[in-house]
């Protein structure tokens, strides 16, 4: 598997990368995997897909705290990023890997990360819901895919050091929440891991047999989906 450390100071190009990587390993047919991980520089809220935009974000507190509002092109819910997250992005062939399905997809990025991060807290880590990883009931990751016909993409955040009373502001509680949430607010259902972002870098690499370093990111085909897709208001307030 290649390894990949790229972020972009714009959030559109970040949420693009993924895409466009995804594409490259689809259309190249290429025989390997793609570990990528991201750290934002800014706030921005990212909805799933399918989201309502104003069902699941308090567009008017973003509007005035000038934190603005994406939306990626994998499912799940919406999520706020900046400083303190940690991402990875997850370039997976199917076949090979055993991922044919959203079940199976989850269950094998997240069975990793959860004995990864069992050893680098000494936590009883938990995969909950369909798609979180939990410390004492608390999330602390959310992870969503979008597949291929042979690729799939896996990714997900990492609440490290992150500025969690931000969430409370910039998000309604979701329309759709995991049994085991119980309707808690933001504050009491998701928590910090207060983790090195280096320490799990290194633990991600090594988990992943993420050695080799990717040097074919596709810049034209990126600046393209953000400027037909993420970076267009349309895009984000289509729903």
């Amino acid at each position: 598997m290649k390894y990949l450390e790229l972020t972009f100071a714009n959030p559109a190009r970040n949420l693009a990368c993924d895409e466009a990587l995804l594409d490259l390993f689809e259309l190249e047919q290429i025989d390997d995997g793609l570990l990528r991980l991201w750290q934002p520089e800014n706030y921005f809220v990212v909805l799933g897909h399918s989201n309502r935009l104003r069902v699941e974000a308090n567009v008017p507190a973003c509007v005035t705290a000038g934190v603005p509002i994406l939306r990626r092109v994998s499912g799940g819910g919406a999520v706020l990023q900046g400083p303190g997250c940690l991402n990875y992005s997850l370039l997976l062939d199917g076949k090979t890997h055993d991922v044919r399905n959203i079940q199976t997809g989850f269950r094998y990025v997240l069975e990793r990360h959860r004995q990864l991060f069992g050893e680098l807290t000494s936590d009883d880590v938990r995969i909950d819901g369909i798609s979180d990883l939990t410390v004492a009931g608390r999330k602390f990751s959310g992870n969503a895919q979008y597949r291929k016909s042979r690729y799939v993409l896996v990714h997900g955040t990492f609440l490290l050091n992150f500025n969690l009373p931000m969430i409370d502001g910039c998000l309604h509680l979701p329309a759709k929440q995991p049994e085991y949430r119980e309707n808690r607010p933001h504050l009491e259902f998701v928590t910090n891991l207060g983790l090195d972002p280096n320490r799990i870098r290194e633990g991600l690499r090594k988990s992943w047999g993420a050695a080799g370093t990717f040097d074919a990111t596709p810049l034209e085909r990126l600046e393209r989906l953000v400027h037909t897709r993420y970076g267009r208001a349309e895009w984000s307030s289509k729903f």
